[in-house]
């Protein structure tokens, strides 16, 4: 089980310390968002992979309508030699309210289709144009998106919002497992873990005693045995095998890691 940070950077030597910690804590890889309101996540994997060894570097996710093809090819072959073959890339069509970012941009957004057709032109040029190709993890969670992930993607991250309960998480990867195939491995957002949840929740995300109420999923124990136990039966029972976690919790998930390895 593999767990990894989602992080955005607040400043240059902040983010060094962050990164580096991240590292000594035992986490796979810190993920970078791709919004208008974080900064970009290609000079800022550029940056973290320029003071770790070992942490891998994804974007989370990136949004195929607001890259040509040939533009995402060039940045991940930069940061793929930069971090010495440490990046994976975190692709997908796009959040719902991202079409005003594209506008922005003055990238052309599209349908739902044309977005899926866009997200699959990029990882085919990615996949063609950098040696080596890094991991591909596309995020879904509607049949036409999951069907696209299962022919294109390494790996495919489970969208799915925090109140998702136990239940509802069942029946979601046991539809992603049928469209995606039984090989493909899946990741997991997780949201909090006993009563801390991210600071960006005050602005309308549930609580953690909500979260607690529902049995939602993505809430982990406090203790980080029972936390363990949680995250190895996800992989017994759905083919979870990573997880997410919010980087301003990453102290309070930091105990888990060495729990999974024994």
């Amino acid at each position: 089980m593999r767990i990894v940070a989602v992080e955005a950077p607040r400043g240059g030597a902040d983010w060094a310390d962050r990164v580096r910690r991240f590292e000594d804590m035992g986490f796979h890889a810190v993920l970078v968002p791709d919004t208008l309101w974080t900064p970009s996540p290609f000079p800022a994997l550029g940056a973290a992979a320029a003071v770790t060894t070992t942490l891998r570097l994804r974007t989370w996710v990136l949004a195929a309508p607001l890259r040509t093809p040939a533009a995402l090819t060039r940045e991940v072959a930069a940061l793929q030699a930069l971090s010495d073959d440490r990046f994976e890339l975190g692709i997908g069509a796009g959040r719902p309210d991202a079409e005003d970012e594209a506008r922005r941009l003055g990238a052309r957004w599209g349908d739902a289709a044309t977005r899926i057709a866009a997200m699959e032109e990029s990882v085919t040029a990615v996949r063609g144009g950098v040696e080596p190709a890094p991991e591909i993890v596309v995020a879904g969670a509607g049949p036409r998106m999951l069907a696209a992930a299962g022919r294109v993607a390494d790996r495919v991250a489970l969208a799915l919002g925090p109140a998702t309960t136990d239940a509802e998480l069942a029946v979601a990867a046991a539809r992603a497992r049928e469209i995606c195939g039984p090989a493909m491995p899946f990741t997991l957002s997780l949201v909090g873990v006993g009563d801390r949840v991210p600071s960006w929740f005050a602005r309308g995300g549930p609580t953690a005693e909500q979260l607690r109420g529902i049995g939602g999923f993505g809430l982990l124990d406090a203790d980080p045995e029972r936390a363990a136990d949680t995250l190895r039966s996800y992989e017994d029972r759905f083919g979870v095998d990573e997880v997410t976690v919010p980087g301003e919790l990453a102290d309070a998930f930091a105990p888990v890691p060495a729990r999974l390895a024994c």
